[in-house]
């Protein structure tokens, strides 16, 4: 097979539907509910191809979740929300650039395009849940005082974040679950929003669909976690 035929072929035919999906359903609401936020449809966009990408532990995937946090943080202070500004631009995009450091030196048989998958220790996940207790706990105080909308989900948020970053540079596959719950939290918050302003709309369905490709990726991880445990034993 050539060279071209194979970057062809790198993503399955579901998953080049679950893609193409989603940037189709993310047009439609942008065009219809907003058509004048371009900033939100750009950071719709990178983010669902992000995690494609992630799908697959491909390290691409944390170049433009990098991107994607800087655009997203830029959207969620144009209504207040901003918890999640802090939480993109001073957590989540700061450790997507770890991620992509630590995906880049743990490639799988040499294969930069597919990361070793890291099962996780009992000290690792320890470490996590202090932190994210300490984490909620600082930032509630930090939201509460800047008058953050919607206090409590978008502390949760902050949790949630913290907890998806980190198993995401620890290269586990339960970081799409933590995603997946972030997700739930986001399109709460983002329902609020939509009630005061239609236009948020685009922004709601956007995760929608992230929720939908963090589940797929969850999946992907565990057979990838599957087949290289497998072949490492022989």
């Amino acid at each position: 097979m050539s060279r071209p035929a194979k970057k062809l072929n790198y993503f399955t035919k579901a998953e080049r539907a679950l893609w193409c999906a989603s940037v189709l359903l993310i047009l439609i609401f942008f065009f219809y509910f907003d058509r004048e936020g371009y900033l939100t449809l750009a950071a719709s966009l990178i983010g669902v191809t992000s995690l494609i990408f992630n799908a697959k532990g491909n390290p691409v995937g944390q170049v433009l979740m990098l991107i994607f946090s800087l655009l997203y943080g830029l959207v969620s202070y144009t209504f207040a929300y901003y918890g999640e500004m802090i939480s993109y631009l001073g957590m989540t995009a700061p450790m997507a650039f770890f991620a992509l450091v630590s995906w880049l030196r743990n490639p799988y048989n040499g294969n930069r395009a597919e990361v070793r998958v890291h099962r996780l220790r009992p000290k690792e996940l320890a470490v996590m849940l202090v932190l994210a207790v300490l984490i909620t706990v600082v930032f509630y105080f930090i939201l509460a005082f800047f008058g953050t909308a919607n206090l409590i989900p978008s502390t949760v948020s902050i949790t949630t974040s913290f907890i998806a970053v980190y198993l995401t540079a620890m290269r586990s596959p339960f970081f799409a679950l933590a995603y997946a719950a972030n997700d739930i939290v986001l399109i709460v918050l983002w329902t609020l929003a939509a009630l005061c302003d239609a236009s948020y709309l685009s922004v709601l369905i956007c995760f929608v669909v992230f929720l939908v490709n963090d589940i797929y990726g969850y999946i992907n991880w565990s057979k990838m976690q599957k087949r290289q445990e497998t072949n490492g034993r022989g």
